[in-house]
Order: C-alpha cells, then structure tokens, then sequence
C-alpha cells in the first residue's frame, strides 16, 4: 500500500509561498495551497486519463473537472519523435522537467507575462533516473491562434487578434521571458469580456532571465515563430504578410538591449 498524503514543509527553490509540495508514495506533487486538500483527487483522476488521447501536438493535453466543478488541463508528459517508440511517457532525469517548468509558469505569472495560471505539477518515479509527469494549469476557453486564424473568416478580427499576440510577445520580452519553442500552436486565444486576450502557453524549455531579453534571443524566439507560420501557412492564405511582419518582426524592447 502507499503511504499515506503528507505535507513536506520545506522551501521550493524558485517556487512562489502559496505552493505546497506534496508525497504519496513513489510520486511527489506540488500544488497551489488552496487546492492541496484535493491531491488526491486530482491523482486518481490523472491516473484515469492515462490512456486518453488528448489535444496538441503530443494529443496530450486533455480538460479535468474535479467534482467541485473546478476546471483544470492537464499536460500528460509524452515523448515526441522516434524516441517515443522506446519511452513512450517516461522521462530520463533527476531533476524532473514539469517542476522546472511550474517554477518559470509560476513566476513569470507573478511578473504579469500572459501564461495560463500554474496549478501543479505530479512526477511519477519508475526508477532511480525515469519517471512520468503531469503539469496542471487552469482551464482556459478559446482555442490555439492557428486555429483561430483558420476559422474566422474576419480579416479584421484576425489582424486584432494577431496584433494581441504580439503585445503578449512583447510583454514576454520586456520581462525577461525565453520561450524557446514558440509558435502558432502555443499562443492561445481566449475570449475576455467583449475582447481578446493572447494567453502563451507551454514554457517546457521556457528561461526567465532578471532583465528583458536581448536582441539574439528575441530573434531566436521570434524566427522560430515565422517558421512555424511558413510552415503551416505557406501561401499567406490565412495570415498575410502584413500579419506576419507584425506578429515576427523584431523591435525593440523598453529597458531591453540590442
């Protein structure tokens, strides 16, 4: 049998206080205090979802409902080209990668960069050096950008839209923010009143720097952007070359160098 849920009072390295870290048997959690009464919850609903295909490039992304109604996403760890035929869900490292990213999420979201709301993160020790892992977010309602530039038919809404992801960017820049894998798949559009919001999502390999980035990682973040829009939007069909120089054109960042 597994031990019993138990709180470990000590400190997250890089971690905000209303986290709290967690142990049930051979898996660690870190969840946001206000929810720690629910891990258990929580596991045994992951548990569940194993097995489900999801959304995203990896199909895993897949919406939890706890019984309160609380609406979280969960991001099942999977592993993506030829070395998924081997590892499938498991991880090589002791310094797991979803805590890693709970800890960029948590604090970029203090300095007020747009990203969905950290809630957790779970890893699932199969071994000495290989695990498995979930990261936990708040719900968001809304869809990817490429998705919305491919269903609204509205070339006006579609510039606003874009010119929102490119303030989100920015804000990305100003703080200090390194994404590393952006694209059109992880920027997410989410309705906000009677307006848009541009939400940036999976910091993965995500690094927050204590200064605005510099120019060579703003054109690094910037021309792995334009790629992703070549690539999936090779004739301008969806997202013309006006919406493009503004969503990938570099410029300068306030308090930034370069």
């Amino acid at each position: 049998m597994e031990s019993p849920l138990r709180p470990v009072w000590r400190p997250l390295t890089g971690l905000p206080a209303d986290f709290q870290r967690l142990e049930l048997g051979h898996r660690l959690i870190y969840l946001r205090r206000d929810l720690a009464s629910r891990a258990t919850a929580i596991i045994s609903s992951v548990s569940n979802l194993r097995s489900c295909p999801g959304s995203g490039n990896r199909l895993s992304g897949v919406p939890l409902r706890l019984e309160d109604g609380t609406a979280l996403y969960a991001r099942i760890g999977r592993r993506g080209g030829l070395v998924r035929i081997v590892l499938k869900d498991l991880y090589v490292g002791t310094h797991a990668r979803p805590v890693r990213e709970l800890q960029v999420t948590a604090n970029a979201k203090r300095r007020g960069i747009p990203v969905a709301e950290p809630i957790g993160a779970i890893v699932e020790r199969v071994g000495p050096i290989l695990y498995r892992s979930v990261f936990l977010t708040r719900a968001l309602r809304g869809m990817t950008l490429w998705q919305f530039l491919t269903t609204d038919d509205d070339y006006l809404t579609r510039a606003y839209v874009v010119e929102q992801a490119r303030k989100a960017i920015d804000t990305m820049h100003k703080e200090g923010l390194f994404h590393a894998d952006l694209n059109l798949h992880n920027l997410f559009v989410t309705p906000l009143h009677d307006d848009f919001a541009v939400i940036i999502l999976d910091l993965d390999r995500a690094r927050l720097f204590e200064t605005p980035l510099p120019a060579r990682l703003r054109t690094r973040n910037l021309a792995r952007l334009r790629r992703s829009a070549l690539k999936l939007d090779p004739y301008g069909s969806y997202l013309d070359s006006r919406m493009l120089q503004l969503l990938t054109a570099d410029r300068i960042v306030p308090g930034g160098t370069g």
